[in-house]
């Protein structure tokens, strides 16, 4: 399978924005992924976006973050405060928020929801991903849940074993608010990632796959 290169729009330094609607989303979709692009030849930066979350859950993602990205990548985290499960109703408010971030960060490559999630809040973000940015590279990531959805990804980032562990163990011991819920759960996050493996054929068995709607080969 051809592999394609991730490359900085301009100077040396990739940014990359990562966007979800609440505090474990970004993990749960990119964080092998994450983990994969600090090895790149050349410098990243990585900021992340969270629309919703307590206090608690905030301190969360912050531990989350400074698990899985170094430091001299590490960007900023910035939190929203929007309420879960309600981001339609406040669909201006979001808008202004998104508006805002593309003032303060400037990305080459962003991380987000899918467009087909059936959650709300997933949905509105991948809206506002593409009404707000039009000049970078979107890649969809994909969330597991209950009311499934999963759809047919067509970009994959082959895993090493050690990638795929350090993404679900720094879940199952950051978020331990979610460790109640049935299906946050190792079994869960590593069945998604073999097989999505096997799919792209990785040599590890494990990788993360997004939706590329857009792209520009040159």
């Amino acid at each position: 399978m051809l592999g394609l290169k991730l490359e900085p729009s301009g100077g040396s330094l990739l940014r990359i924005l990562c966007i979800g609607a609440h505090c474990d989303d970004i993990e749960i979709g990119c964080g092998g992924t994450l983990r994969v692009l600090q090895r790149r030849d050349g410098p990243v930066r990585l900021d992340y976006v969270v629309l919703s979350g307590t206090m608690e859950r905030r301190r969360e993602a912050q531990d989350a973050m400074e698990r899985l990205v170094q430091p001299g990548s590490r960007g900023r985290l910035v939190c929203g405060d929007f309420q879960d499960g309600a981001f339609p109703s406040a669909y201006g408010q979001v808008k202004a928020f998104f508006e805002a971030v593309k003032q303060e960060i400037v990305p080459d490559v962003i991380f987000c929801h899918e467009r087909d999630d059936r959650h709300q809040d997933h949905r509105i973000v991948n809206e506002m991903v593409w009404s707000t940015f039009r000049d970078q590279l979107v890649l969809e990531y994909e969330v597991p849940k209950w009311d499934g959805g999963l759809g047919q990804p067509n970009v994959f980032v082959p895993l090493a074993n050690e990638d795929a562990e350090a993404k679900v163990d720094t879940l199952l011991n950051c978020y331990k608010s979610q460790l109640g819920r049935d299906w946050f759960t190792h079994d869960t996050f590593m069945a998604l990632l073999r097989l999505r493996g096997l799919e792209c054929r990785a040599p590890s068995g494990y990788a993360e796959a997004f939706h590329g709607r857009k792209l520009s080969l040159v």
